[in-house]
């Protein structure tokens, strides 16, 4: 069975084309290799993934202790670690409170001492600016914020001096 020689260059057509796929595909196959090559100097770098938070406002609650002679002033967010407080009151010199947030009922009455004529046992507030430097997630802050400290006058008998006791504090 000898071929003709007609089908012989079909045959030859057909390895032609045959070599011409395996041509291309070796292409494609180089081309990829090195665009995988030049992108891989990318990934030497550790890929960073850094998740942002969002600052969480300052906002500062209180606790009478001991019968209203102090009052802890204490962050509500507990992410939120105190460095230090000022009070300042009207016509009064700031009050600076540390870290553990105690203001005490004493320095409050020497503050609002051109108040001694207010009548005792009864409600009273007054307005209070309260300055604080915070830590949250390890950076330094500050905030301010307008504030209303209820307290109460006691005491103040035949021989007695006036005491001031603290009964709240409120976000103005």
């Amino acid at each position: 069975m000898s071929e003709t020689e007609s089908e012989h260059r079909r045959r030859l057509r057909w390895v032609t084309f045959g070599e011409f796929i395996a041509l291309a595909a070796l292409i494609v196959s180089a081309a990829g290799v090195w665009i995988s090559w030049k992108n891989s100097g990318d990934d030497d770098k550790p890929t960073r993934i850094v998740e942002q938070r969002q600052a969480i406002p300052l906002t500062l609650r209180a606790k009478v202790v001991d019968d209203g002679r102090k009052l802890e002033i204490s962050p509500v967010e507990p992410t939120h670690a105190l460095e230090s407080l000022t009070v300042t009151l009207p016509g009064a010199t700031p009050i600076q409170v540390g870290n553990d947030g105690m203001l005490d009922a004493d320095d409050v009455g020497s503050a609002l001492a051109n108040r001694d004529k207010e009548p005792k046992e009864e409600k009273l507030s007054v307005r209070a600016r309260i300055d604080a430097r915070y830590v949250e997630a390890g950076k330094d802050r500050r905030a301010g914020g307008s504030y209303t400290l209820r307290y109460r006058w006691e005491g103040g008998g035949l021989f007695g001096g006036r005491s001031l006791r603290l009964v709240s504090l409120i976000r103005a």
